[in-house]
Protein backbone atom coordinates (compact mmCIF):
# COMPACT_ATOMS: atom_id res chain seq x y z
CA UNK A 1 0.00 0.00 0.00
CA UNK A 2 1.55 3.35 -0.90
CA UNK A 3 1.85 6.06 1.85
CA UNK A 4 0.23 9.62 0.78
CA UNK A 5 1.96 11.86 0.17
CA UNK A 6 2.05 14.34 3.25
CA UNK A 7 3.10 18.12 3.25
CA UNK A 8 4.05 19.07 6.91
CA UNK A 9 4.24 23.15 7.22
CA UNK A 10 5.64 24.65 10.58
CA UNK A 11 4.14 28.00 11.35
CA UNK A 12 7.18 29.81 13.14
CA UNK A 13 6.69 33.57 12.02
CA UNK A 14 5.38 34.68 14.95
CA UNK A 15 6.92 37.57 16.90
CA UNK A 16 6.27 35.44 20.60
CA UNK A 17 5.64 38.69 21.92
CA UNK A 18 3.72 37.31 25.54
CA UNK A 19 7.38 35.48 25.86
CA UNK A 20 8.72 39.32 25.96
CA UNK A 21 12.69 39.40 26.34
CA UNK A 22 13.00 36.09 25.63
CA UNK A 23 11.43 36.44 21.85
CA UNK A 24 13.59 39.88 21.60
CA UNK A 25 16.79 38.61 20.45
CA UNK A 26 15.15 34.80 18.65
CA UNK A 27 12.66 33.24 17.03
CA UNK A 28 10.10 32.17 19.30
CA UNK A 29 10.46 28.70 17.59
CA UNK A 30 14.10 28.84 19.01
CA UNK A 31 13.36 29.33 22.62
CA UNK A 32 15.64 26.96 24.58
CA UNK A 33 13.24 24.31 26.66
CA UNK A 34 14.57 22.09 29.22
CA UNK A 35 18.07 22.48 29.13
CA UNK A 36 19.43 21.22 25.54
CA UNK A 37 16.64 21.16 23.35
CA UNK A 38 14.54 24.10 21.11
CA UNK A 39 10.78 24.37 20.85
CA UNK A 40 10.82 23.75 17.46
CA UNK A 41 12.41 20.09 18.06
CA UNK A 42 8.91 18.54 19.49
CA UNK A 43 7.33 19.01 16.35
CA UNK A 44 10.54 18.27 14.31
CA UNK A 45 10.62 15.01 16.47
CA UNK A 46 7.17 14.17 15.61
CA UNK A 47 7.83 14.72 12.12
CA UNK A 48 10.71 12.44 11.95
CA UNK A 49 8.87 9.33 14.21
CA UNK A 50 5.88 9.68 12.10
CA UNK A 51 8.27 9.40 8.98
CA UNK A 52 7.07 12.64 7.17
CA UNK A 53 10.53 13.50 5.60
CA UNK A 54 9.38 16.75 3.61
CA UNK A 55 8.90 19.82 6.18
CA UNK A 56 8.71 23.46 5.67
CA UNK A 57 9.43 25.60 8.08
CA UNK A 58 8.13 29.66 7.40
CA UNK A 59 10.00 32.12 9.56
CA UNK A 60 9.77 35.43 10.25
CA UNK A 61 10.82 37.51 12.90
CA UNK A 62 14.46 36.85 13.80
CA UNK A 63 14.95 33.83 11.14
CA UNK A 64 18.50 33.60 11.36
CA UNK A 65 17.96 32.06 15.17
CA UNK A 66 16.06 29.41 13.93
CA UNK A 67 18.14 28.73 10.52
CA UNK A 68 20.89 28.65 12.58
CA UNK A 69 19.15 25.52 14.56
CA UNK A 70 17.71 24.22 12.10
CA UNK A 71 20.70 24.28 9.63
CA UNK A 72 20.23 21.10 7.14
CA UNK A 73 17.90 19.46 9.43
CA UNK A 74 20.05 16.56 9.96
CA UNK A 75 18.88 15.52 13.25
CA UNK A 76 15.61 15.00 12.60
CA UNK A 77 16.22 12.75 9.24
CA UNK A 78 15.46 15.93 6.72
CA UNK A 79 18.81 16.66 5.16
CA UNK A 80 17.64 15.07 1.95
CA UNK A 81 18.68 14.92 -1.67
CA UNK A 82 15.33 15.56 -2.49
CA UNK A 83 12.76 17.06 -0.06
CA UNK A 84 13.24 17.44 3.37
CA UNK A 85 13.83 20.85 4.85
CA UNK A 86 13.51 23.75 3.35
CA UNK A 87 13.08 27.24 4.75
CA UNK A 88 10.29 29.56 3.32
CA UNK A 89 10.65 33.70 5.19
CA UNK A 90 9.06 37.31 3.47
CA UNK A 91 10.09 37.57 0.09
CA UNK A 92 10.00 39.92 -2.82
CA UNK A 93 9.73 39.83 -6.41
CA UNK A 94 5.95 37.75 -6.82
CA UNK A 95 2.08 39.07 -6.03
CA UNK A 96 2.46 37.17 -2.64
CA UNK A 97 5.55 39.19 -1.21
CA UNK A 98 5.37 40.86 2.24
CA UNK A 99 5.31 40.30 5.12
CA UNK A 100 3.48 37.99 7.03
CA UNK A 101 -0.31 39.30 8.75
CA UNK A 102 -1.25 35.67 10.41
CA UNK A 103 -0.97 32.22 9.63
CA UNK A 104 -3.53 32.67 7.69
CA UNK A 105 -1.89 34.55 5.51
CA UNK A 106 1.42 32.70 5.46
CA UNK A 107 -0.75 29.79 4.26
CA UNK A 108 -2.12 31.88 1.29
CA UNK A 109 1.34 33.15 0.44
CA UNK A 110 3.00 29.71 -0.02
CA UNK A 111 0.06 28.15 -1.99
CA UNK A 112 1.21 28.36 -5.05
CA UNK A 113 4.62 25.76 -4.11
CA UNK A 114 2.20 23.55 -2.23
CA UNK A 115 -0.29 23.36 -4.89
CA UNK A 116 3.11 22.45 -7.10
CA UNK A 117 3.89 19.87 -4.36
CA UNK A 118 0.56 18.48 -5.06
CA UNK A 119 0.56 16.32 -2.02
CA UNK A 120 -2.83 14.16 -0.31
CA UNK A 121 -2.98 15.62 3.12
CA UNK A 122 -1.47 19.21 4.14
CA UNK A 123 -0.38 19.16 8.14
CA UNK A 124 -0.09 22.79 9.46
CA UNK A 125 2.35 22.84 12.82
CA UNK A 126 2.81 25.93 15.26
CA UNK A 127 6.13 25.47 17.25
CA UNK A 128 5.26 26.45 20.72
CA UNK A 129 4.53 23.76 22.78
CA UNK A 130 5.64 20.80 24.34
CA UNK A 131 4.13 17.27 23.39
CA UNK A 132 4.61 13.85 21.77
CA UNK A 133 2.12 12.82 18.95
CA UNK A 134 2.14 10.47 16.10
CA UNK A 135 1.03 12.63 13.22
CA UNK A 136 1.03 9.67 10.62
CA UNK A 137 -1.90 8.67 12.87
CA UNK A 138 -3.30 12.00 12.91
CA UNK A 139 -3.49 12.34 8.84
CA UNK A 140 -4.85 8.71 8.28
CA UNK A 141 -7.63 9.40 10.89
CA UNK A 142 -8.36 12.63 8.27
CA UNK A 143 -8.41 11.02 5.35
CA UNK A 144 -10.63 7.81 6.37
CA UNK A 145 -12.79 10.54 7.73
CA UNK A 146 -13.87 12.94 4.56
CA UNK A 147 -13.71 16.00 5.95
CA UNK A 148 -11.67 19.11 5.38
CA UNK A 149 -9.84 19.53 7.88
CA UNK A 150 -8.90 17.05 11.34
CA UNK A 151 -8.10 19.70 14.32
CA UNK A 152 -5.92 17.92 17.12
CA UNK A 153 -7.86 19.21 20.71
CA UNK A 154 -6.65 18.73 24.18
CA UNK A 155 -8.76 19.70 26.96
CA UNK A 156 -7.44 22.91 29.44
CA UNK A 157 -8.26 24.74 32.54
CA UNK A 158 -11.70 26.71 30.97
CA UNK A 159 -10.13 29.71 32.96
CA UNK A 160 -7.25 29.50 30.71
CA UNK A 161 -9.32 28.34 27.40
CA UNK A 162 -9.69 31.71 26.00
CA UNK A 163 -6.12 31.92 25.02
CA UNK A 164 -7.10 29.53 22.46
CA UNK A 165 -9.36 28.31 20.11
CA UNK A 166 -12.18 26.95 21.78
CA UNK A 167 -13.99 24.09 20.02
CA UNK A 168 -17.42 22.62 20.69
CA UNK A 169 -17.87 18.93 19.67
CA UNK A 170 -20.59 16.17 18.23
CA UNK A 171 -19.15 13.14 18.60
CA UNK A 172 -15.72 13.37 16.24
CA UNK A 173 -16.79 16.13 14.61
CA UNK A 174 -16.37 20.32 15.32
CA UNK A 175 -19.76 22.01 15.18
CA UNK A 176 -18.83 25.45 16.57
CA UNK A 177 -14.60 26.94 16.92
CA UNK A 178 -14.44 29.98 18.33
CA UNK A 179 -10.87 31.89 18.52
CA UNK A 180 -9.91 32.81 21.97
CA UNK A 181 -13.19 34.01 23.04
CA UNK A 182 -13.83 36.57 25.96
CA UNK A 183 -16.34 33.84 27.92
CA UNK A 184 -15.07 30.34 26.27
CA UNK A 185 -17.41 27.52 26.77
CA UNK A 186 -15.86 24.93 28.14
CA UNK A 187 -12.18 23.82 28.09
CA UNK A 188 -11.48 21.89 24.84
CA UNK A 189 -8.85 23.57 22.32
CA UNK A 190 -7.23 22.84 19.59
CA UNK A 191 -3.64 22.73 19.83
CA UNK A 192 -3.02 23.91 16.88
CA UNK A 193 -2.15 20.98 14.75
CA UNK A 194 -4.48 20.60 11.71
CA UNK A 195 -4.33 18.10 8.93
CA UNK A 196 -5.86 20.01 5.83
CA UNK A 197 -7.29 18.59 2.69
CA UNK A 198 -5.05 20.67 0.07
CA UNK A 199 -7.00 21.51 -2.56
CA UNK A 200 -10.13 22.70 -0.47
CA UNK A 201 -8.30 24.70 1.85
CA UNK A 202 -6.48 26.19 -0.66
CA UNK A 203 -9.52 27.57 -2.31
CA UNK A 204 -11.35 28.38 0.78
CA UNK A 205 -8.05 30.55 1.84
CA UNK A 206 -7.26 32.30 -1.82
CA UNK A 207 -11.63 32.91 -1.37
CA UNK A 208 -11.02 34.88 1.68
CA UNK A 209 -7.63 36.78 0.76
CA UNK A 210 -9.89 38.28 -2.69
CA UNK A 211 -12.80 39.54 -0.05
CA UNK A 212 -10.08 40.70 3.06
CA UNK A 213 -9.94 43.98 3.85
CA UNK A 214 -6.75 46.15 3.01
CA UNK A 215 -4.42 44.42 6.00
CA UNK A 216 -4.94 41.29 4.18
CA UNK A 217 -5.64 37.76 6.16
CA UNK A 218 -5.03 36.96 9.69
CA UNK A 219 -4.89 33.73 11.43
CA UNK A 220 -6.31 30.24 10.60
CA UNK A 221 -8.70 30.54 13.78
CA UNK A 222 -10.00 34.60 12.34
CA UNK A 223 -12.18 33.07 9.39
CA UNK A 224 -11.24 29.78 8.11
CA UNK A 225 -11.57 27.67 10.80
CA UNK A 226 -15.06 28.99 12.16
CA UNK A 227 -16.04 28.28 8.24
CA UNK A 228 -15.01 25.47 8.06
CA UNK A 229 -16.61 23.99 11.42
CA UNK A 230 -19.85 25.74 10.24
CA UNK A 231 -20.39 24.03 7.14
CA UNK A 232 -19.68 20.81 9.28
CA UNK A 233 -16.07 20.18 7.49
CA UNK A 234 -14.03 19.73 10.68
CA UNK A 235 -13.19 16.98 12.39
CA UNK A 236 -11.41 16.52 16.35
CA UNK A 237 -8.59 13.72 16.99
CA UNK A 238 -8.28 13.57 20.68
CA UNK A 239 -4.63 13.95 22.31
CA UNK A 240 -4.93 12.35 25.20
CA UNK A 241 -1.54 12.57 26.80
CA UNK A 242 0.61 15.41 28.02
CA UNK A 243 0.48 19.15 25.80
CA UNK A 244 1.72 22.25 27.36
CA UNK A 245 1.42 25.82 25.34
CA UNK A 246 4.80 27.38 25.78
CA UNK A 247 3.79 31.30 24.96
CA UNK A 248 3.78 32.94 28.12
CA UNK A 249 6.72 33.65 30.58
CA UNK A 250 4.40 31.87 33.28
CA UNK A 251 3.44 28.98 31.06
CA UNK A 252 7.22 28.56 30.24
CA UNK A 253 8.06 28.64 33.31
CA UNK A 254 5.34 26.39 34.62
CA UNK A 255 6.29 23.48 31.98
CA UNK A 256 9.89 23.46 33.24
CA UNK A 257 8.63 22.28 36.54
CA UNK A 258 6.42 19.67 35.17
CA UNK A 259 9.39 18.11 33.75
CA UNK A 260 11.72 18.77 37.33
CA UNK A 261 8.79 16.24 38.90
CA UNK A 262 10.20 12.73 40.06
CA UNK A 263 7.70 11.40 37.48
CA UNK A 264 7.94 13.97 34.64
CA UNK A 265 4.83 13.64 31.89
CA UNK A 266 7.30 12.67 28.50
CA UNK A 267 10.28 10.95 28.79
CA UNK A 268 12.63 12.91 26.19
CA UNK A 269 14.83 10.24 26.05
CA UNK A 270 12.73 7.28 25.42
CA UNK A 271 14.50 4.72 23.19
CA UNK A 272 10.80 4.37 20.93
CA UNK A 273 11.00 8.00 20.99
CA UNK A 274 13.36 10.14 21.81
CA UNK A 275 13.45 13.73 21.15
CA UNK A 276 16.09 15.06 18.89
CA UNK A 277 17.56 18.43 18.72
CA UNK A 278 20.80 19.93 17.42
CA UNK A 279 23.82 18.46 19.12
CA UNK A 280 26.53 21.06 21.31
CA UNK A 281 29.75 20.18 21.85
CA UNK A 282 29.95 20.49 26.15
CA UNK A 283 31.84 18.23 28.42
CA UNK A 284 30.43 16.71 31.53
CA UNK A 285 28.71 18.72 34.15
CA UNK A 286 31.03 19.87 36.69
CA UNK A 287 29.60 19.15 40.02
CA UNK A 288 31.92 20.64 42.49
CA UNK A 289 32.52 19.77 45.93
CA UNK A 290 31.02 23.12 47.65
CA UNK A 291 27.76 21.92 45.57
CA UNK A 292 24.28 21.51 46.87
CA UNK A 293 21.96 20.28 44.10
CA UNK A 294 18.96 18.64 44.41
CA UNK A 295 15.26 18.38 42.24
CA UNK A 296 16.98 19.70 39.06
CA UNK A 297 18.12 19.16 35.80
CA UNK A 298 21.88 20.06 34.67
CA UNK A 299 22.91 20.11 31.51
CA UNK A 300 27.17 19.17 30.56
CA UNK A 301 29.15 21.94 30.05
CA UNK A 302 27.96 23.50 33.10
CA UNK A 303 30.40 24.08 36.70
CA UNK A 304 27.98 24.31 39.41
CA UNK A 305 29.79 25.17 43.05
CA UNK A 306 26.66 27.25 44.72
CA UNK A 307 23.47 25.47 46.02
CA UNK A 308 21.10 24.74 43.08
CA UNK A 309 17.34 23.78 44.15
CA UNK A 310 14.46 22.72 41.39
CA UNK A 311 15.69 24.70 38.59
CA UNK A 312 16.98 24.09 35.35
CA UNK A 313 20.50 24.80 34.32
CA UNK A 314 21.48 24.91 30.83
CA UNK A 315 24.64 24.01 28.74
CA UNK A 316 27.51 26.81 30.00
CA UNK A 317 25.54 28.34 32.95
CA UNK A 318 28.48 28.82 35.88
CA UNK A 319 26.89 29.20 39.74
CA UNK A 320 29.50 30.19 41.90
CA UNK A 321 30.33 28.80 45.57
CA UNK A 322 27.88 30.69 48.15
CA UNK A 323 25.55 31.53 45.17
CA UNK A 324 21.97 30.28 45.23
CA UNK A 325 19.50 29.33 42.53
CA UNK A 326 15.76 28.07 43.44
CA UNK A 327 12.93 27.37 40.97
CA UNK A 328 14.53 28.89 38.45
CA UNK A 329 15.54 28.01 34.87
CA UNK A 330 18.65 29.50 33.58
CA UNK A 331 19.58 29.64 29.91
CA UNK A 332 22.98 28.70 28.06
CA UNK A 333 25.86 30.86 29.27
CA UNK A 334 24.40 32.35 32.21
CA UNK A 335 26.85 33.47 35.48
CA UNK A 336 25.30 33.84 38.76
CA UNK A 337 27.83 35.06 41.14
CA UNK A 338 29.20 34.02 44.37
CA UNK A 339 26.48 35.36 47.47
CA UNK A 340 23.85 35.82 44.71
CA UNK A 341 20.12 34.64 45.57
CA UNK A 342 18.21 33.74 42.72
CA UNK A 343 14.21 33.02 43.05
CA UNK A 344 11.77 31.77 40.30
CA UNK A 345 13.65 33.77 37.82
CA UNK A 346 14.14 33.41 34.12
CA UNK A 347 17.69 34.17 33.36
CA UNK A 348 17.90 34.39 29.33
CA UNK A 349 21.44 33.86 27.20
CA UNK A 350 24.30 35.39 28.71
CA UNK A 351 23.06 36.69 31.65
CA UNK A 352 25.61 37.70 34.65
CA UNK A 353 24.37 37.84 38.04
CA UNK A 354 26.76 40.06 40.27
CA UNK A 355 28.08 38.92 43.45
CA UNK A 356 25.48 39.37 46.16
CA UNK A 357 23.00 40.66 44.33
CA UNK A 358 19.01 39.50 44.35
CA UNK A 359 17.06 38.41 41.97
CA UNK A 360 13.10 37.81 42.12
CA UNK A 361 11.40 36.04 45.34
CA UNK A 362 7.66 34.56 45.65
CA UNK A 363 5.58 35.99 43.65
CA UNK A 364 5.21 36.42 39.63
CA UNK A 365 8.47 35.31 37.85
CA UNK A 366 10.95 37.59 37.05
CA UNK A 367 12.74 37.82 34.01
CA UNK A 368 15.88 38.69 32.75
CA UNK A 369 16.83 39.20 29.22
CA UNK A 370 20.14 38.07 27.05
CA UNK A 371 23.42 39.46 27.95
CA UNK A 372 21.84 41.50 30.56
CA UNK A 373 24.08 42.98 33.86
CA UNK A 374 23.03 42.83 37.67
CA UNK A 375 25.85 44.34 39.13
CA UNK A 376 27.10 43.53 42.38
CA UNK A 377 24.54 43.69 44.93
CA UNK A 378 21.30 44.98 43.24
CA UNK A 379 18.03 43.91 43.83
CA UNK A 380 15.37 43.04 41.35
CA UNK A 381 12.15 42.44 42.67
CA UNK A 382 9.68 39.45 41.85
CA UNK A 383 7.97 40.24 38.91
CA UNK A 384 10.49 42.67 37.88
CA UNK A 385 11.98 42.87 34.12
CA UNK A 386 15.38 43.49 33.25
CA UNK A 387 15.94 44.43 29.76
CA UNK A 388 18.53 42.50 26.88
CA UNK A 389 21.94 43.57 27.33
CA UNK A 390 21.78 46.41 29.95
CA UNK A 391 23.09 46.81 33.21
CA UNK A 392 20.51 47.46 36.14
Amino acid sequence: MTLPRVLVLVLAGGAGGRLELLTQHRAKAAVPFAGVYRLVDFPLSNCQHAQLPDVWVSAQFHPVSLAEHLSNGRPWDLDRTSGGLMMLQPHRGTEREGWHTGTADALWRAAPLIRQYGPDALLVLSADAVYKLDYRQVVDAHLDSGGEVTMVTADVDPAEAGRYGVVQLDGDRVRRYDYKPDQPQGGTVSNEVFVFRPDRVLDRVEELARTAEDDGLDDLGTALLPQLAADGAACAYPLDGYWRDVGTVTAYWQAHRDFLASEPPLDLDDPAWPVYTRGGRHSAARILPSAEVAGSLISGGTRVAGAVHGSVISPGVVVEAGATVTDSVLLPGARVAAGAVVKRAVTDDGARIGRDARIGGDGDITLIGKAAHIPDGHLVPPGGRQPAGEEA
